[in-house]
Parts: C-alpha cells; sequence; structure tokens
C-alpha cells in the first residue's frame, strides 16, 4: 500500500488524542468496512454491529500501528474476521463455509479487498478536496453531476452566471480539486502503479520475443515438430 501523507498526518494526530483527526479517519474508512459487510450479505444491524467492534479495536490498536499506510489492509482484515464472528453468532458454526476465515482468502478476494481499500480513499479525498473548494465551485461541480444532467440554460439560472461562463468555470473548479494534496497523492500514485506495470509487461514480452528468437529453427524443408 502506497504511503498517503494525509493518513500519516490523521494516524499520528488521532494517536494523540486529537478527536477531529479521529472522526477524519473514521469518515475516510466507513465505506470500506461498510462494502465488505455488505460482500458478506449483513443486515444494517449486524454491519453497525461490526463496524463499531472494528473500531472499538483500532482505538485499542492505534499505539501500536507502526505503518500508517498499512491502517486501509489492517481495518479490512479485521472488518472480514468480524463478520465472520457475525456470521457464527447468527446462523451457526455452518456459517464458517459461507465466509472464508481472512487468513485463507484467495488471491481473487484479496485483490477485491484491496481494491475496496482503494475506491474509499478516492472517495474520501474527493470529499476533503471538494470541502476545500470555494462555495461556487461546489455549487457548480454539484449541479453538474445532478442526474439526469441539467441543461446549461437551468445552470446559468440557477448560479446566475452566464451559459458561456460555465465550461470555463468548470474546468477552473476540476484544476483545483486535481491540485488538492490528497487527489495529486492519488494521481501520482496511480500513474507509477501504471507506469510500473506497463514497464513489466514490456520486460515480459522482450523476454518472451528474446526466447523465441534463441529457438532453434527447422531447416528448410523439414516439418517443424
Amino acid at each position: 500500500m502506497r504511503n498517503d501523507p494525509v493518513v500519516t498526518d490523521l494516524v499520528t494526530r488521532a494517536r494523540n488524542g486529537d478527536r477531529q483527526a479521529w472522526d477524519a479517519l473514521v469518515e475516510r474508512y466507513a465505506p470500506l468496512i461498510w462494502s465488505i459487510c455488505r460482500r458478506h450479505r449483513l443486515d444494517g444491524a449486524d454491519a453497525d454491529d461490526v463496524g463499531q467492534s472494528v473500531w472499538l479495536q483500532l482505538v485499542d490498536q492505534l499505539d501500536k500501528v507502526r505503518d500508517p499506510a498499512a491502517l486501509p489492509g489492517w481495518l479490512a482484515t479485521t472488518t472480514r474476521r468480524e463478520c465472520a464472528r457475525v456470521l457464527r453468532t447468527v446462523r451457526g458454526p455452518h456459517a464458517a463455509g459461507y465466509s472464508l476465515d481472512a487468513e485463507t482468502i484467495p488471491d481473487e478476494q484479496a485483490r477485491m479487498a484491496e481494491q475496496q481499500v482503494l475506491v474509499a480513499e478516492r472517495h474520501a479525498a474527493l470529499r476533503e478536496a471538494f470541502a476545500h473548494l470555494p462555495p461556487c465551485c461546489q455549487q457548480l461541480i454539484a449541479v453538474l453531476i445532478e442526474d439526469p444532467p441539467v441543461p446549461y440554460a437551468e445552470i446559468s439560472a440557477r448560479l446566475g452566471i452566464p451559459v458561456g461562463s460555465i465550461g470555463p468555470n468548470r474546468s477552473r473548479c476540476l484544476d483545483r480539486l486535481r491540485h488538492y494534496p490528497a487527489i495529486a497523492a492519488l494521481i501520482n500514485a496511480e500513474t507509477e502503479s501504471a507506469g510500473s506495470e506497463l514497464s513489466g509487461q514490456a520486460m515480459q514480452s522482450r523476454r518472451s520475443v528474446d526466447g523465441r528468437s534463441e529457438m532453434p529453427s527447422a531447416p528448410l524443408g523439414t516439418p517443424a515438430g
């Protein structure tokens, strides 16, 4: 997991008793916990029970978190364990076969958990960045993402801005979002990850090409194989 300076700062402040930092951690990762509960098909009451248990455990463990970047993974693993506990309580011992233990999760489920962590981080970063936009940008973006889409003429009437200014204003507001530290860190991390993946694929392709070039070719007129 990449090192997120925002998470590092929040964890450090929460350790020191900063209630706002703790609330920010809860807001940032509550969607992750909820999504894992939904995957385990827990109802609302059981999901609330799991969430409360996970956060209480984090309170006890916060001083022991050496690497704040590992916090999302810890939350995901702890949530899965708590979901299994609730399922065993509600459905009895047979629930063990319904929900795999966190230590024996197949690679595919591990990848899904990692994706859930990233989605939760994106949502939290977007909420944080949006809250720091000027009110005019918040209003404009909120209208632009309405479903169904709002015509520019109606946006102009609602916000009191010329139709021709909507596009340029939108670009400036989105640029502010992209340059907010939490969003910029996500963009940089994903760019680096994509670059590493492409580099790995290129190396693999090169090895495959080199391997083929070293294979002896059959003499002319001799059937291959």
